[in-house]
């Protein structure tokens, strides 16, 4: 599975895009602000000759699914979500607002995806991971066979997601993290919402949050 990077809108959320070797891929929480922002993200898949068949979602608060529409006009896909985060994504618009920002309605899920189940593109696999604590609906992408989680905005290199917003709980996110997250390999590479890369190995040896580890 090859992992493609790009960072959109004003709040720079880290859109991936995960290519299967067959040539389909999953894109999980685009982030396209705008039509020069859309344009960019089609010509990586146009130039590496994918074909999105698999639209996620970490969570839905408004940056993280900007492009959920783009993406379900040009390609006839639409997202897949945890159900807790209903909330964000009806509320998004409202709050895109509120930080001065415009949004289009976001579609409506295609379906809802829960702890331990697996969603596949192609040959490639990922595990969902409910790591509640940023919002109730947060939930993490894991491939063992690739050794790669995506996390959102749980954890991150040296922080994890804050948590005044609506359905945050700070003892819920650092127990998140602690369960689901931590017990997975060292040497697994995390990919999060924002920022660069990390190990959870480091996580768990220099995060500061967790200074018990």
């Amino acid at each position: 599975m090859e992992i493609y990077c790009q960072v959109f809108s004003p709040i720079e959320v880290n859109t991936y895009i995960l290519a299967d070797p067959s040539g389909v891929c999953a894109i999980i929480d685009c982030g396209c602000y705008d039509m020069a922002e859309f344009s960019r993200l089609r010509k990586l898949i146009d130039d590496r000759k994918l074909k999105p068949v698999l639209l996620l979602n970490t969570h839905c608060h408004l940056d993280h699914i900007f492009g959920n529409r783009f993406i379900q006009e040009k390609y006839s896909i639409s997202p897949f979500c945890h159900k807790d985060d209903e909330f964000n994504r009806k509320h998004a618009v409202s709050m895109a607002s509120m930080f001065g920002l415009k949004m289009d309605e976001p579609p409506e899920p295609a379906g809802w995806l829960s702890d331990g189940q697996k969603v596949s593109f192609g040959s490639s696999e990922l595990e969902v991971l409910h790591v509640p604590g940023h919002s109730e609906g947060s939930i993490a992408f894991y491939s063992g066979r690739d050794g790669v989680v995506f996390t959102g905005d749980a954890l991150f290199a040296g922080s994890i997601g804050r948590t005044d917003l609506h359905g945050g709980d700070y003892k819920t996110l650092i127990t998140s993290i602690s369960t689901k997250l931590f017990t997975l390999p060292h040497e697994t590479l995390v990919y999060p919402g924002h920022g660069e890369k990390t190990t959870i190995g480091t996580e768990i040896r220099s995060n500061p949050y967790f200074k018990t580890y």
